[in-house]
This record gives structure tokens, C-alpha cells and sequence, in this order.
């Protein structure tokens, strides 16, 4: 042990301290000439908004515990950090800062501005992380908006679309008008709200009767192309292939069939405008109808909506519906349910508009998406088919340009003259088209070139992750990669999980990672998902300062994977306790470890007591099922076990069981064993609770002077000091197993347990004497148990003559005092009443209440007395006549007999 005091109370303040020893000492850097075998963590890189919440907290602590604890199985572990710069909210804030439109500057001024705050918010973010302990490597930090990352993004850009997987094209996609620009399906959030569905006459154009439609968008009236019943439907089989009038805007469109249809919907008749939804898109294209564009990309009514042109979409429809109600089209309305679509980012509700963009070609690559997933290990397993829905239901290609400004270019021009796409050379990459031409001419010869102003969706980005920490496009990528493991969070399983899947898929022809856990989301403690508008938001800052980084690690590892969690002040203040109960036992412990004479373990465990083999046996057993919930990644089981056994079994029940082996002069074996059980019970405690509080450990792994397994060495008050962190995982000590002595401890602890509650019940100080202890045994196994448990029962109860015995206590119930009842003798007896109070109090108690109980009464001097007119306190006598307390236990058959 170390030659210094432990301090009294555990300070979580000196937490500090270790993160920057681990960040100079750079303990955690991943080296790629080791010969260890290697495990690669597919980190997910976060959107750098200055602050990380406490949903970050919960999710790289999954990512940081398996990290460390492979690190401890002997892996060369790569866990770096990434952040994903690009997108919208960047680019608000930077308008809100500067008091500027996007436009107001040229874009690369614009771009600078972005990057300078994107800057800032990253340093505050990684302060944090670093804060909270997490032990990335920080040399293989990665950042999206840097011409380095934006190279190999360029890359793939070229990759996929000189294998026919992007292209560009016009089609229908989602477009937010708030953001003003098209986002993916993936990107699109549905909210439920209520609406109204009105029933709108469309007027025949002949003499047939006119057709009732039931529509929930009657702005979209303008764009309305047809109307589609079912073919079964008799309501309207006379009318399949006739034309009925657009109400308000005059115009004919004819009746179609088609058998997707619902006829138990409305009126069983729809309108198919373009585009109020997918299924009018699948309409259009399957029946070649025209298209209207009614909605510009700002969200207004465009000119080929009449008089409406130039009104909001809210607007529109408020002033069309007074119209058809007016003109006497609409019939009635009533209230429904509505599943809205909207931009993830802003909320705003998607508009399904016709524009020219980028697309990955997502169809082709679908059934092999599917199959690199059943190939992968899901966490929880459940969380495979979300991704198997998704993919199964894409029936759109992923629309990767945004009509944005802060985002990877999108490295295309067009020739001026013939039209052509024009690429540049790998070996020009990154460039930014508006800012460059290129290097040769058009094929057609011309010079004259537009340049591509959009810019990639940032999911191109984030989704090529696990090929840039492996090195890619460098040929040695491959000895990184695929990752072993991609840890998320369940929001962005069709996101980021479904297009690194497919980004990798489409540039090596092989899955990205072999694993794939998935955290779930935290909650508030009023059991809503945390927002700021509900006043739910709890701040890391706000816990590591009063409680430190561990106790909250502590509280995220309480949880399953796949399974959202509500955070509680209660559960990181517990994990507080734990951490300065463990504390306080360390400090007692380390007062007597100087005497521990090292170097003869081997010897020491052939001079173990029952309590001793019990501890190290149910150890080793913990080790065991630990490892087992590490592999299946169960942290809140290990987490569970861990902290109950320190907690319970080795403060509460062995460290106060061989606290007498500890106070004597006598340094012989039992002294000895005692200390090496208590120094392996927290050497090896320590190394299964390190990847969970990671700067505790280390604080008190520093006062322990030997170090089992391979360590490495770093500094810490000048002094030189062996990391836990680089120390073995335990494994289970098979020669320490032992059932029999698992069932002697559980014995001698429940005994123990017992005597204590009963000096505590009587207020007894815990190591006040007892004067003698008859302990009687029902069973010849727990009768022998209690023979090899005698010296610690003795000693650690300050037992002075302790008895183990086969049969049952020889004890009676006698009275030892009347006291009588004043309220009933002075009423009923009156002047006699003193000389009734003088013989109850004179005569020997046991004869008069047995005198009582035979007879009914006792006479005395003529009046009778009975058991209503008094009182009487019985005690328990052993065979030797002195009182004695039992204390019955009834699921070991004992009974325990004690004299004061």
C-alpha cells in the first residue's frame, strides 16, 4: 500500500485529476502495431450544439463501458469520437448571431462563419465527454466539415455514381418549407393531430349525377388530376372512365379505378392531387397523369391556384373552404384523425414536391441491406426488425441534395453547352464547384460550365463512419475494418444504422460492423421524454458537480439495452452512497493492510476460515456472471451485482465478521488470511466495477501497493502509479469455488446478521459483550456448519461463552412482577385497597397469577382479586434459572438462546 493517508471522505472533485492524467499520459490511445487482437467501436458522431444532454450521458457510457472492459480482456481497442458538423441548425443560429440572412453574404463567408461556431460548440462538447470520463482516443478525432472528411465523402460521392447507384433525376420528394429544402423519408417524423374530413361535390360534366369525395386537404384543390374509386365499388361502377368538375376551379378529370382504393373510407371516391401524399405519387406514375404544381418551395399557393396564388398554405385553405361552402360544394364535414408528416428538424408539416435532385439508387441495394443484417448480432434483438420494416417498406430512392449552404458539396457542374454532368478527378478532391471549374473540357469542348450549388444531405456524411476510422479509401483500411461493433440510440436505427448499412454495402460489398447495441431514450422523472417546454431537462453539469461523474455513470448503467429510462436524482444519489460506503470500508481495510505479509498467498489460502472461503467463493462466482451480462451486454445486471455484493456481502456482513481477526497483536495466519481475503475482495471488486466508475477505482486502486495482471504506469503526484484501467479483467479462480463453503458463510452470515439486530434492538453497542450463547441446531449439517463458524461468531459477536448444540432450549416463561391496577382495585375495593396493593406487591408473583389461573381469583382477606386488577411481566428462564432472550430462526431450524 501506499505510504500515505487515505483521506477520510471520498472528494469527487479529484475526479478532475485522473481525466487529466489519463488525457497527458494518452492511456487510452489506440496503437496499430500491437499484436493484441483488436475490437473497433463505430462511434456515433453527435451534432456539435455546444452541450451535451443527458441522453449523450446514458449513450456513451454503453460505448465507454465496452471499451474499457474489452481493453481489460486484452483487446487493442479503437474507440474514437467523430462529430457530424453539417445542417440546418447550425446555419440558424449563425443568421441569429450575425443578424443576417444566409444570403446576405456569399457563401463562402457564410461557410466561415458556420465552421468558427461549429468550432466552439465541438471544444465545449469534448470538455464535457472528457468530463464524464469517457476514454476515447482523442488523436483519431474525426470532424465532418473539414476538407479531410469532406475528401472522402467526395469520394464515395464518385464511387456510387460511376456504379450506377446515384443519379439525378426529376421526382416527387419531401420538401420542408420552413427549411426550404427536400429532405429523405427517413427524415420525415409523424405527429398525431385532428382535422376534419370534408365531403366535397364534384359536379358532373354530362347529365350522370356528380360524385361525393371526402378529402382532409381542400387547399390542394388546384393540383387535383382525378378521382379513384375501387372497381368493386357498385356506388360508381356507372361512372368508371367519366369526368366530373373540379369544384371552384372548373376544370375536368376523369374517374379511375384502382384497387387500393378503401371504400369504407369517406365516400369511398378520392381526389388525387399533386401530391398530397405517397399514394398519390404510386397514382400518378402507374395512370401517366399530368402534374400541377400548386405549392412553391416556400410553402405558397403558386399562380395556377387563381385567385389563392400567393397565400400560405393555412391560408389557402381557410379562405377555399369559406368558397365551397359558399358556392354549396360542401355537404358536411366531421371531425378524424390525421397521421402528418413533418421535418424532423423544425416540425413543419412535408410537402411532397416534383424537383430535379441526387438520388441513391436505395432499391438496388435493398434485399443485400437485409441480408447484412440478419447476418449481424442485434442488442436487443427486436431492434434487427425495425430495420428489416424500413428497409422493406423503401419504395422511394434516398434523396441525398439539400438546397442548403453549411454542407459537403456535392462535386458536379453541368456543361453550359450540351448539359452534361462533369466530374472531377479523385485526385482533385474535396473541391467546392461554385468555387472551382474543371480541370479539362466538356467532351463537347465546352468551357462554360454551371456549377452545382446543392449540397449533400449530411446522413452522406455520418453513414461512411466506420470506413473513415479504418483509414478508407487507403488500401490498409481493410485491417480495421468492418467495426466489431456499432452502438446508437433507437431514433436513428433507419437513419444512421440503415445508411451506413447501405453506404457500405455499395463502396466494399461488405457489412460495416459485426454487432449492434442499441440504447434507448431518457426520460424525465414525470415520465415524458425530456424537452425544454416541459421543464423536464436535467443537465449533466447539474449532477457532476453536486454528485461527480461516477454516480452518475452509475445511474445510466441501471439500464437494458433497446429500453428507455427515466432519469431519477434518487437512483445517482444512491449510486453516491455506494460510492462512499465502499470508501469508508476501503479506508478501514487500508489501516490494517501494512500488516499484510505478502508474498505467501499461495500458503494463506490452505489458513482460510469458513468466512473466508465463503467471501472469495460467492467472488468468484460473482466474477463469473458479471463477465456472462458484460457479453451479453446486460450492464444493469452486472452493474447490480456488483454494487449488491460490495455493498452487502463484503461491508455489511465480512468485513464486520472478521473486524476481531484484524484487532490483535497476534500477526499469525488467521490475521493474515483475513487480510489477503480482504485485499483480493477489493483488488478484484475494483477491476469489475472500473469501466463503470472509472475515476473512483482509480483512486483507490493508487493506496493498494501490488497490482495483478499487466499494468502500465502513469503519474500522479510525482509519484509513479500503475493504471487499473491497464490491468486484466478478472477470471474466475476455480480453486476458490466452493459450494460447501458458500453454504457454511450463508450460515454464519445470517447468525451474525441476527445477533446484531438484537443488540440493536436492545441498544446495545455492536461490540458490547454478551455474557453467554446457546445456539440449538435442528439438522446435523447446520450443526456442523456452526462448529466451523464458532470462532468467527464468537469473536465477532464478543460472545463470551458460546454453546453449539443438537435439540431445543430447556426454558420456561415466569413471572417476575405484578403491578397492580390501580384504575380497577381503588373503585371496586376502596378502603381495603392498601392492604390488596401491599400483598401484590410483598407475595412471590409466580404463585399468585398461577393462583389466579387455576382458581379465577385470589382471595385476599376476604375480597377477590383477579386478573383484570392487574398487571404482570413475564421473562424467559433458561435451565440455569438466569433470564435468557431467543431469537428464532426458522429457515436454518435454530433457536438461539442469550444471556445478557
Amino acid at each position: 500500500m501506499k505510504d500515505v493517508e487515505v483521506p477520510k471522505d471520498y472528494h469527487h472533485e479529484k475526479e478532475i485529476k485522473w481525466q487529466e492524467n489519463w488525457q497527458s499520459t494518452r492511456l487510452y490511445q489506440f496503437n496499430p502495431d500491437e499484436n493484441r487482437p483488436r475490437y473497433i467501436i463505430d462511434t456515433p458522431p453527435p451534432y456539435p450544439t455546444g452541450s451535451i444532454h443527458i441522453g449523450h450521458v446514458l449513450n456513451w457510457l454503453y460505448m465507454d463501458l465496452i471499451a474499457r472492459w474489452k481493453r481489460m480482456q486484452g483487446y487493442s481497442v479503437l474507440f474514437p469520437q467523430g462529430w457530424d458538423c453539417h445542417g440546418l441548425p447550425t446555419e440558424v443560429k449563425v443568421e441569429e448571431i450575425h443578424g443576417i440572412k444566409k444570403n446576405d453574404v456569399s457563401r463562402e463567408d457564410f461557410r466561415k462563419m458556420c465552421i468558427e461556431l461549429t468550432g466552439k460548440n465541438i471544444q465545449g462538447m469534448k470538455t464535457q465527454m472528457q468530463r464524464m470520463g469517457y476514454s476515447q482516443d482523442w488523436t483519431r478525432e474525426y470532424v465532418t466539415m473539414t476538407p479531410e472528411y469532406q475528401e472522402k465523402t467526395q469520394t464515395s460521392f464518385l464511387q456510387m455514381y460511376h456504379d450506377g447507384l446515384i443519379y439525378r433525376d426529376v421526382h416527387p420528394v419531401n420538401w420542408c418549407p420552413r427549411c426550404e429544402t427536400a429532405i429523405a423519408f427517413a427524415e420525415v417524423e409523424y405527429q398525431e393531430n385532428e382535422t376534419f374530413l370534408n365531403y366535397l361535390e364534384f359536379p358532373a360534366s354530362s347529365d350522370e349525377p356528380g360524385v361525393l369525395i371526402a378529402t382532409t386537404r381542400p387547399e390542394l384543390l388546384a393540383a387535383c388530376v382525378a378521382v379513384v374509386v375501387h372497381p368493386d365499388d357498385e356506388r360508381y361502377k356507372h361512372l368508371t372512365g367519366k369526368k366530373v368538375i373540379v369544384p371552384l376551379f372548373d376544370r375536368e378529370v376523369e374517374i379511375i379505378t384502382d384497387h387500393e382504393v378503401d371504400p369504407e373510407f369517406g365516400t369511398g371516391a378520392v381526389m388525387i392531387c399533386t401530391f398530397g401524399d405517397k399514394t398519390d405519387v404510386t397514382w400518378v406514375n402507374r395512370y401517366h397523369l399530368d402534374i400541377i404544381e400548386a405549392i412553391n418551395e416556400q410553402g405558397n399557393m403558386q399562380e395556377v391556384c387563381g385567385k389563392y396564388s400567393g397565400l400560405t398554405l393555412a391560408e389557402c385553405k381557410a379562405l377555399i373552404m369559406e368558397d365551397l361552402e359558399k358556392e354549396g360544394f360542401l355537404t358536411k364535414k366531421e371531425k378524424v384523425d390525421q397521421n402528418v408528416g413533418q421535418c424532423w428538424r423544425c416540425k413543419t408539416p412535408i410537402e411532397i414536391l416534383v424537383k430535379k435532385q441526387w438520388f441513391v439508387a436505395v432499391k438496388q441495394l435493398n434485399q443485400q441491406i437485409i441480408d447484412a443484417a440478419e447476418g449481424m448480432e442485434w442488442m436487443p434483438q427486436h431492434m434487427k426488425t425495425r430495420l428489416l420494416n424500413w428497409t422493406g417498406s423503401m419504395d422511394w430512392d434516398w434523396c441525398i441534395s439539400r438546397q442548403r449552404i453549411f454542407a459537403t458539396p456535392i462535386p458536379v457542374w453541368y456543361c453550359k453547352s450540351c448539359g452534361e454532368v462533369i466530374l472531377p478527378l479523385k485526385e482533385e478532391l474535396p473541391i467546392d464547384p461554385t468555387q472551382t471549374q474543371p480541370s479539362t473540357p466538356c467532351k463537347c469542348g465546352g468551357t462554360d460550365f454551371i456549377p452545382e450549388v446543392d449540397v449533400l444531405d449530411t446522413w452522406m456524411d455520418s453513414s461512411i463512419t466506420p470506413l473513415v476510422i479504418a483509414g478508407w479509401p487507403r488500401a490498409e483500411y481493410r485491417d480495421l475494418f468492418p467495426s466489431s461493433i456499432r452502438q446508437q440510440g433507437h431514433d436513428i436505427i433507419r437513419t444512421w444504422a440503415f445508411y451506413t448499412i447501405l453506404r457500405s454495402l455499395a463502396l466494399t460489398g461488405d457489412a460495416p460492423f459485426k454487432s449492434v447495441v442499441v440504447n434507448g431514450m431518457v426520460f424525465g422523472e414525470d415520465g415524458h421524454k425530456m424537452s425544454k417546454s416541459r421543464g423536464n431537462v436535467i443537465v449533466p453539469e447539474e449532477v457532476v458537480e453536486e454528485y461527480g461523474a461516477d454516480a452518475l455513470r452509475l445511474w445510466a448503467a441501471n439500464s437494458v439495452p433497446g429500453s428507455d429510462v427515466p432519469f431519477a436524482w434518487k437512483d445517482v444519489q444512491h449510486g453516491y452512497k455506494f460510492l462512499r460506503k465502499f470508501w469508508n470500508a476501503f479506508r478501514f481495510v487500508n489501516m490494517h493492510l501494512a500488516s499484510h505479509q505478502t508474498g505467501n498467498d499461495e500458503n494463506l489460502k490452505n489458513s482460510l476460515k469458513p468466512l473466508d472461503k465463503w467471501i472469495l467463493s460467492v467472488l468468484n462466482h460473482l466474477v463469473g456472471e458479471v463477465t456472462q451480462a458484460m457479453e451479453e451486454y446486460n450492464f444493469a445486471h452486472a452493474r447490480t451485482r456488483i454494487q449488491s455484493y460490495i455493498w452487502h456481502d463484503f461491508c455489511d456482513e465480512y468485513i464486520e465478521a472478521v473486524k476481531y481477526r484484524l484487532y490483535t497483536e497476534d500477526e499469525g495466519e488467521s490475521k493474515q488470511a483475513a487480510l489477503y481475503t480482504l485485499k483480493t475482495v477489493i483488488s478484484t471488486s475494483l477491476r469489475l466495477l472500473s469501466p463503470f466508475t472509472p475515476h473512483f477505482t482509480e483512486e483507490i486502486n493508487y493506496y493498494l501497493e501490488d497490482h495483478n495482471g499487466e499494468t502500465g504506469s502513469v503519474k500522479q503526484d510525482n509519484d509513479e502509479y500503475n493504471s487499473i484501467h491497464l490491468e486484466m479483467w478478472p477470471e474466475v479462480q476455480q480453486d476458490l469455488l466452493d459450494e460447501s463453503a458458500e453454504a457454511i458463510g450463508k450460515v454464519g452470515v445470517e447468525v451474525i446478521s441476527q445477533l446484531r439486530r438484537f443488540k440493536a434492538s436492545k441498544k446495545m453497542p455492536l461490540n458490547a459483550p454478551l455474557k453467554s450463547a446457546t445456539i440449538y441446531a435442528s439438522s446435523d449439517d447446520v450443526y456442523n456448519h456452526l462448529n466451523l463458524l464458532k470462532d468467527d461468531i464468537k469473536g465477532t459477536m464478543r460472545i463470551e461463552n458460546l454453546v453449539i448444540t443438537l435439540g431445543k432450549p430447556d426454558v420456561r416463561e415466569m413471572v417476575v412482577e405484578i403491578t397492580p391496577r390501580m384504575d380497577k382495585i381503588g373503585p371496586e375495593f376502596k378502603g381495603q385497597a392498601p392492604v390488596i396493593v401491599q400483598y401484590l406487591q410483598a407475595g412471590d408473583p409466580e404463585k399468585i397469577v398461577q393462583t389466579i389461573d387455576e382458581e379465577g381469583y385470589i382471595d385476599i382477606e376476604g375480597s377477590q382479586v383477579t386478573s383484570e386488577h392487574i398487571a404482570s411481566r413475564k421473562e424467559l428462564v433458561g435451565s440455569t434459572g438466569e433470564k435468557v432472550d431467543l431469537i428464532l430462526m426458522d429457515e436454518l431450524g435454530l433457536v438461539v438462546e442469550l444471556v445478557i
